[in-house]
């Protein structure tokens, strides 16, 4: 008797935790749609980052919501055009991104998020920022190489960097070009570790190379 209570009990925990990461994964997907389609309107960046923080916050050990949460701030910090507002997006982009971080250590694609919003920091005024974030944004690049090599985002994020940077400072298009093509190339090789994994960048990297033509 005691063996069958026993495996019923596993068969119901075994379900409400299939019902549990079922909905996840669709709730992430749905966002993971609109975040798609959020930059050709970009104040949805901040309702679908706003999305994946509930989801966060309900899954709790889950880090990809809190890295798209973070993607979806830094970027809308990037495209938004008051600067005076700029550092308060990264800031609650770095927020997320180190729930993201105490989730997964080491991890790659967050090194990348990171560098994304030292460089959006120092956007705000690049002439006295560069000398702290832009040794931060590097770095990050850095250790996202190390930490996977396949990766394409970090190549791209230099690439990106590099063209434009003016040519007297060692950047424009011939030593960027050498960087997005090496995320080209990787980008041909990679495969997402699952459905909800990053996999962006590729599209960028190829306009990026046709403007450098």
């Amino acid at each position: 008797m005691k063996k069958i209570m026993l495996s019923a009990l596993i068969f119901l925990l075994s379900s409400l935790l299939f019902a549990q990461s079922e909905k996840f994964t669709a709730a992430m997907k749905k966002n993971l749609a609109e975040l798609d389609s959020s930059f050709k309107n970009p104040p949805n960046l901040l309702t679908v980052a706003n999305n994946f923080e509930r989801i966060a916050a309900a899954e709790k050990t889950q880090w990809l919501p809190y890295y798209y949460a973070a993607f979806c701030q830094v970027n809308y910090g990037f495209i938004q055009q008051d600067k005076a507002k700029t550092d308060g997006y990264a800031n609650k982009a770095n927020e997320l991104i180190a729930k993201a971080d105490s989730l997964s250590p080491n991890n790659s694609e967050i090194s990348c998020i990171k560098s994304m919003i030292a460089s959006c920091h120092m956007m705000v005024d690049p002439a006295t920022r560069w000398m702290e974030y832009g040794k931060e944004s590097s770095s990050n690049l850095d250790a996202a190489i190390a930490q996977d090599a396949t990766n394409p985002r970090p190549y791209y994020l230099k690439g990106q960097g590099l063209r434009y940077t003016p040519e007297q400072f060692g950047g424009g298009c011939k030593t960027a070009k050498i960087e997005l093509q090496t995320a080209l190339d990787k980008y041909t090789g990679f495969k997402p570790a699952g459905e909800l994994h990053p996999n962006w960048g590729k599209e960028q990297v190829e306009k990026l190379l046709k403007d450098c033509q």
